[in-house]
């Protein structure tokens, strides 16, 4: 075990895996706080809701990966868009087994709702970048996100 005079110096503020999950989640309850007044959503369904919106038809498990959401969290707000109407499953035709999702017509609704509210966010929070530090952004999110990939195939120590 390690003494604390052994440990290595640690500045929380300067760990970018706390900074990323801090901003992460300070970004998602301003946005949410919008659109859970407006149509009752909660985060997950509104992730949820937004993948869809975007690459219908697809499984719960293509919207697990493409939102990094665990399969339970998925799961419940996938039951309650569908019983709200927002959401539709069907049998994929390849393989009965997968059961496809797409906007229902009040599903439709909602996201044309909330789309300008997330345009109006990113808007904001990009607002406050040069055109050259966002793409410097977007370019080291992308590195980030292949790091991690990297990191879950590597055994832990």
């Amino acid at each position: 075990m390690t003494s604390p005079e052994t440990t290595p110096a640690f500045d929380l503020e300067d760990f970018l895996p706390y900074r990323l999950s801090v901003v992460t989640n300070r970004v998602s309850r301003a946005f949410a706080s919008r659109y859970e007044a407006a149509w009752g959503l909660s985060i997950p369904e509104w992730r949820v809701l937004a993948v869809v919106g975007a690459f219908a038809p697809l499984s719960a498990a293509a919207v697990c990966e493409r939102t990094a959401m665990d399969k339970v969290k998925v799961s419940r707000a996938v039951a309650r868009l569908v019983r709200r109407g927002l959401l539709t499953r069907r049998r994929d035709a390849g393989d009965h087994r997968v059961r496809l999702l797409a906007l229902g017509d009040e599903g439709r609704r909602v996201y044309a709702g909330i789309v300008p509210l997330a345009l109006a966010i990113d808007a904001a929070l990009t607002g406050a970048l040069s055109q050259r530090e966002r793409s410097g952004l977007l370019q080291a999110l992308d590195k980030l996100d292949a790091c991690v990939a990297d990191l879950d195939d590597t055994p832990p120590a």
